[in-house]
């Protein structure tokens, strides 16, 4: 069945949009139907009010099987580090990636390029890889670039989904519940009960949980 990727990431330059749409198209080509990328920059509108893009956010992340988080920059972008932080409450599968050479650690003998707060946790795999060195060994053809990066974060992808799940199916419907309560604003009236369960079970078919 094809499972549903949440792409975190800046969204707020023309660099962001055009690059988060061309990775987001080659993962959902080369995946071969296996995965859909869902950008939350195709459900905001410049005039939704500031609460409601980052819960309508947050219920696109729940409704998807797995987030895969842009990890690019000297600061992360916090929306993303939140975005990340909300999927880690459910035990979603996630991967981290970054392209950005920029070191970025805060002590030597980090082992990931970014603050140390973001690591360790279970159902989560880093992909670190060398943009301008992934650019140079393709050529500079955008295309196999583009499908280089994309063909490693399937197989990422590919990995933390068959990590084991830390929740109990039978307790997922009431966590899910918690977590729309714990998250505020609003977020637990954006859900009825039963689309809220048809969406546990959903992920449970998928083999998410």
């Amino acid at each position: 069945m094809t499972k549903k990727i949440y792409f975190a990431g800046g969204l707020f330059d023309h660099k962001e949009l055009a690059g988060n749409m061309l990775l987001a198209k080659k993962i959902e080509q080369l995946s071969a139907g296996r995965y859909q990328v869902l950008l939350p920059q195709d459900f905001e509108s410049a005039q939704t009010d500031a609460t409601s893009v980052r819960n309508n956010d947050y219920k696109l992340l729940m409704a998807c099987d797995l987030i895969v988080a842009n990890f690019d920059g000297v600061e992360l972008d916090s929306g993303t580090v939140a975005e990340f932080c909300c999927a880690k409450m459910l035990d979603l599968p996630a991967v981290l990636f970054r392209t950005d050479f920029r070191n970025g650690v805060e002590r030597p003998g980090a082992v990931v390029p970014w603050n140390l707060m973001i690591s360790a946790y279970p159902r989560t795999v880093n992909l670190i890889i060398n943009g301008m060195d992934e650019l140079v060994r393709h050529d500079r053809d955008l295309e196999k670039y583009h499908a280089a990066i994309a063909e490693r974060i399937i197989a990422a992808a590919d990995e933390a989904i068959a990590a084991k799940s830390l929740l109990p199916q039978e307790d997922l419907l009431k966590h899910y519940q918690r977590t729309l309560q714990l998250l505020g604003g609003g977020m637990s009236s954006l859900f009825t009960d039963e689309e809220l369960q048809a969406l546990v079970a959903e992920k449970i078919q998928n083999g998410i949980y």
